[in-house]
């Protein structure tokens, strides 16, 4: 006999979480199946660890700007320290106090591997070697994110690469470590590892780094990381790899002839669905891929609008707070409520927490242009703001918006500064709230503060 909740969510992680208290707050029973730890990627392999790793060299890094704070600096950062604070932030891989926030959520969880098992239905094989039949009466929900993306290249997967989670989570500074990759994973930590001691070189197959943003971002990354002392290689690959046994020096040649050696090697090259073991072929759907769903994010293809997808399994946005955002919203359309998803298509917020940060939202003017929007753009130097001056020496940034001209609102905001993530709430209620450039002139900024860069790219717009 199977177990019958209202509603069942595969993949307790950030956004499954979500899914399952909004529903469950509403009233309804909710099954939340996890066959790893509760929190999930974000927690203990990715967002949560990587920050970790980064804020210590960044804390340094503020205060070598600050005169008088400089001169009190003894030494370099203490690795084992950042470690040890790591796993404190990781709980130590240990998800009890997720646990006893679940209970708290009135929610059941289910401890094994789920997969769809026909409409309505998933089958958990439990960590007891067992099996149990779960059914959902309103809604079965997906949200079982995504993996690393390990390309084909021969002798690659033999070496065991390290993915986000070992870079993460490795318990020694490696002597030498290569990265391969351009986007964030990759320049996260490139410069983490690289800010712990290890000789850092990072491969990109492109022109330039993280060009998913404005072409300025890649530019001050790249030079940050060259300044700390990392090797930066852009427009060339990984040809081929050698560890023999998988373990011990690893020898990378690349395609413009060049061979490097490392200790250990990271591949930050895109994330995949984690779909291939989910059951998505007992209800019509093709495993391995990402499922697609409606802006109420409900899987197209499947009759009777029970399957539900959010998070990085439906490929949308695979960032942890637009997973959230979407699965807040599975849990109210669950319950019965009238909702949409656009955030994850319009109004998108991204921090990088490199240093300097860099901070997004919205369209860039590419984007823009490409989408045939009447688009004008205004930049301003964030160093020539008072506060930042206050802030630090040379703490200098860029800072752009893109303008709808038409309709006199912000498309998209671009941050590249000392801790430009704290600002960035501010432009995505601009960009999601629509709010007119005319009524952006009377928020004023606090004096001294770096945020008055907004009123300087208001009068650097005409206002």
């Amino acid at each position: 006999m199977a177990d019958v909740f209202d509603v069942v969510v595969v993949g307790g992680g950030p956004t499954g979480e979500n899914a399952g208290a909004r529903a469950a707050a509403a009233g309804l029973s909710v099954a939340l199946v996890e066959h790893e730890l509760l929190g999930g990627e974000c927690s203990y392999w990715a967002c949560i660890p990587s920050k970790a790793l980064l804020r210590p060299a960044e804390a340094l890094w503020l205060v070598k700007q600050v005169p008088g704070s400089r001169e009190a600096i003894k030494g370099p950062l203490v690795a084992s320290a950042v470690l040890e604070h790591r796993d404190t932030l990781v709980k130590h891989y240990n998800d009890d106090s997720q646990a006893k926030w679940a209970e708290r959520a009135k929610l059941t969880v289910v401890r094994g591997h789920g997969k769809l098992a026909g409409p309505r239905k998933v089958r958990v094989e439990t960590q007891d070697g067992t099996t149990r039949e779960l059914e959902a009466r309103r809604a079965v929900v997906l949200a079982t994110g995504s993996r690393p993306r390990i390309p084909d290249i021969p002798g690659l997967r033999e070496a065991r690469p390290w993915d986000n989670r070992e870079g993460t989570g490795a318990r020694q500074v490696p002597r030498r470590l290569l990265v391969l990759g351009g986007g964030v994973v990759a320049v996260e930590l490139a410069q983490a590892w690289r800010s712990l001691g290890s000789e850092v070189t990072l491969v990109a197959r492109g022109k330039s780094l993280l060009s998913r943003f404005e072409p300025f971002v890649g530019e001050r990354v790249a030079q940050a990381l060259r300044e700390s002392g990392v090797t930066v290689l852009l427009g060339t690959t990984a040809a081929s790899v050698s560890r023999p046994g998988g373990q011990g020096e690893v020898t990378v040649k690349l395609s413009n002839g060049e061979e490097h050696r490392a200790d250990a090697l990271l591949v930050g090259m895109g994330r995949v669905a984690h779909t291939d073991a989910l059951g998505l072929e007992t209800v019509g759907l093709k495993p391995g891929e990402a499922v697609r769903v409606d802006d109420q994010l409900r899987a197209k293809g499947v009759e009777g609008g029970w399957l539900y997808a959010c998070g990085d399994v439906n490929g949308r946005n695979l960032l942890t707070h637009m997973g959230k955002y979407q699965a807040r919203l599975v849990g109210d359309v669950i319950a019965g409520k009238k909702a949409s998803a656009w955030a994850d298509s319009k109004a998108t917020p991204q921090v990088i927490f490199t240093h300097p940060q860099v901070a997004s939202v919205g369209l860039t003017e590419a984007q823009a242009r490409e989408a045939g929007l009447p688009v004008r753009t205004v930049e301003y130097d964030l160093g020539m703001v008072t506060g930042t001056a206050l802030f630090g020496e040379k703490l200098g940034g860029i800072t752009k918006l893109v303008v709808d001209e038409k309709r006199r609102i912000i498309l998209g905001a671009t941050f590249v500064g000392p801790e430009v993530g704290e600002m960035l709430h501010a432009a995505t209620i601009a960009v999601a709230g629509e709010v007119s450039l005319d009524t952006l002139w009377h928020a004023v900024p606090s004096f001294p503060t770096m945020s008055e860069v907004w009123l300087r790219l208001l009068e650097t717009y005409g206002l």
